[in-house]
């Protein structure tokens, strides 16, 4: 990992220059595997594995910046965790799992910045596993999440100005999966696989401004986000599984965010959630997937959005299924899109939104949601949701749901 910060009020010649020059080439594999086996714990079992090909980190407060990097991963990326429970893993039991082909983060303070990001993955394999073995064991609460990205970058501006021109293209096959098994769970478990073959977000905030131009490819073999639960008896039990081609997610608290965006995904987006209990107060699976996702939107000014998405890869399956037996409350949810758009500015700050969307989608879009009682029940709800292209755009007052 490399880290660069430019520090407040510091002269160029005492401390790094005003200018980031950033390059990275993984050609290796990186492996993070961790397994715990837990007899009896009282307190809590923490558990994490992180995997990264590239990975990078350039600030600047008080100074202006410019950022010029190229990251390349070809080799394969896998995080693995791996729990075995005999009988109690403690009051809390967490559990992080992320691998990512190239990751980066720049951000300026009360300056100007110019940044010129390029990443790229090769067509390996970028892999995320977590697995949580307790069929005679027990926990209060458990959390689990497992994400992996190939290509990830992070834009934060306070106070400050931007201009941005960001390119990803991935060519890696990109999943998360596993989940658990537990005899008991008295509180919350809740275990989430998140996905992203290409993801950005951007950050602006004390009345900030950017300019940003970003381009996405995905030509991986799939982005898959799968999470496979079952308990005997769960007080509230939660699966959540997204998984997403390509994705832009920015707000702006500022006089102007104006992005260019381009999103291709040529490949297969599946999301996959599956519960069941014997026992349970509440239980739910909920499973989301898009090939092309962008969320922009302005908080005290004007917001301009010019969005280009094409989905002609293999398609985006979308599955949830909740088995139960004796309980109360169940819920199943799985929603599919090719293409799909978001965007918002404020109405009581004088906000204006001007928008232009082309949204092509040729890749089948399918969900599907099985709900399954075997005993008796309070309430049951199942949604399933398809479109190929979905658009919105709205102003709202602030704090407004």
């Amino acid at each position: 990992m490399i880290v660069g910060t430019v520090p407040c009020g510091a002269a160029t010649s005492q401390s790094l220059p005003d200018s980031v020059i950033n390059n990275q080439v993984q050609l290796g594999d990186v492996f993070a595997t961790q397994t715990l086996d837990v007899e009896t714990v009282t307190d809590q079992t923490v558990g994490e594995s992180h995997g990264s090909g590239t990975d990078y980190l350039a600030t600047a407060e008080d100074q202006n910046v410019s950022v010029l990097s190229n990251q390349m991963t070809l080799g394969n990326v896998t995080a693995n965790t791996w729990l075995n429970v005999a009988k109690n893993s403690g009051a809390v039991t967490s559990l992080t799992t992320t691998a990512v082909g190239n990751a980066g983060e720049v951000g300026v303070t009360g300056a100007v910045m110019t940044a010129v990001l390029t990443q790229n993955t090769g067509a390996g394999t970028i892999s995320a596993y977590s697995e949580a073995n307790a069929s005679s064991g027990q926990s209060g609460n458990v959390d689990s999440l497992t994400q992996s990205q190939g290509n990830s970058h992070v834009i934060t501006v306070n106070n400050g100005t931007a201009g941005i021109r960001l390119s990803q293209d991935n060519g890696s096959d990109v999943t998360s999966g596993g989940g658990g098994v537990y005899g008991y769970v008295s509180g919350q478990a809740q275990f989430q696989a998140v996905t992203a073959s290409n993801d950005i977000t951007y950050v602006g905030t004390h009345f900030s401004g950017t300019r940003m131009i970003s381009e996405q490819t995905n030509h991986g073999l799939q982005s898959l986000a799968a999470q496979f639960t079952a308990y005997g008896q769960v007080q509230e039990g939660r699966t959540i599984t997204s998984a997403v081609g390509n994705s832009v997610d920015a707000t702006n608290q500022g006089f102007l965010l104006d992005a260019s965006i381009i999103q291709n995904n040529h490949a297969y987006v599946r999301s996959q959630a599956e519960t069941s209990a014997a026992s349970f107060g509440s239980l739910a699976a909920d499973a989301r997937g898009t090939a092309n996702n962008i969320v922009v939107g302005d908080l005290g000014g004007e917001i301009i959005l010019d969005s280009t998405q094409i989905n002609d890869g293999g398609g985006v399956d979308v599955v949830s299924n909740t088995t139960g037996g004796d309980g109360y409350d169940a819920y199943g949810s799985a929603s599919a899109s090719g293409n799909a758009v978001v965007g918002y500015a404020c109405a009581e700050c004088n906000g204006r939104m001007t928008i232009s969307n082309d949204q092509t989608n040729s890749a089948d879009v399918g969900a599907s949601t099985t709900m399954t009682i075997t005993g008796s029940a309070r309430s049951v709800k199942g949604v399933a949701n398809a479109a190929g292209n979905t658009a919105t755009y709205y102003v709202r007052k602030p704090g407004a749901n």
